[in-house]
């Protein structure tokens, strides 16, 4: 039986950042700002799907 990778399609804002290539504290400005939106699992546990971390480097990270 072939083994398929599977993608991670949610992120922690550590691994968001990280992927962005930004810092943490960019993460949740970004959030504040509207430009990603955050997915609240617990209260304590925040992610950001992978789609919406590919649509802004796609669109751009600079000025809203």
């Amino acid at each position: 039986m072939e083994k398929h990778p599977v993608q991670k399609q949610n992120f922690r804002a550590k691994e968001a950042a990280e992927y962005l290539g930004i810092a943490l504290s960019t993460v949740w400005l970004y959030a504040k700002q509207g430009r990603l939106n955050p997915v609240k699992l617990s209260p304590r546990i925040t992610v950001f799907k992978k789609t919406d971390l590919d649509n802004l480097i796609e669109n751009g990270m600079g000025a809203a």
